[in-house]
C-alpha cells in the first residue's frame, strides 16, 4: 500500500513582517494564516511546529491502535499530545525534541505490556521515523 498527500504554502514579504498561508489537499486547512507572529509571538494562526505536533500525535495514536490490535487489545480511547521544541542554533533553528504525552483506556491490558507497545510505537510511527529530533514519552493508562 502507498499513499501520497500534498500541502502547500504561499508567502509574501520579509520574514518578520511577511505573511503566509498554508493549505492541505483535503481542505482541512484552506489558506490558514501563518507568519513570524504566529510562530513566535502567539498571534492567531498556525505554524509549522504546531502542524508537525498534530501530525505526530495523530500518527502515534493510529499506530498505537495497530500495535494494540496486533496483541489482541482494543483501546476505548487514546489521547496523545505532542509538544514540539524549536531551538535557535548556529544562526538558524532546529526542532530538537518532541515529547509525547499519551493517555489511554484499554480494557484488560497490564501496564508493562502497554509500555512495551507504546515504546515500539514511538520508534515505528512513520512521523517519528522522519523526524531528526529526540523523541520522549510519558504513557499512562486511565
Amino acid at each position: 500500500m502507498s499513499t501520497t498527500n500534498t500541502a502547500s504554502a504561499h508567502w509574501t514579504g520579509p520574514i518578520k513582517q511577511g505573511k503566509g498561508t498554508m493549505s492541505t489537499q483535503s481542505g482541512a486547512l484552506s489558506e490558514q494564516p501563518y507568519g513570524f507572529n504566529t510562530r513566535f509571538e502567539g498571534k492567531p494562526g498556525t505554524n509549522p511546529e504546531e502542524l508537525i505536533g498534530a501530525a505526530h500525535a495523530g500518527c502515534f495514536s493510529m499506530a498505537l491502535s495497530l500495535g494494540l490490535g496486533n496483541s489482541d487489545f482494543t483501546a476505548d480511547s487514546i489521547d496523545t499530545k505532542a509538544t514540539v521544541t524549536l531551538v535557535e542554533d548556529n544562526g538558524g533553528f532546529t526542532i530538537s525534541k518532541v515529547h509525547l504525552d499519551v493517555e489511554a483506556k484499554i480494557p484488560g491490558i497490564e501496564n508493562s505490556k502497554f509500555q512495551e507497545i507504546c515504546e515500539e510505537t514511538k520508534k515505528g510511527c512513520p512521523v517519528s521515523k522522519v523526524l531528526n529530533a529526540e523523541i520522549t514519552m510519558d504513557a499512562r493508562l486511565k
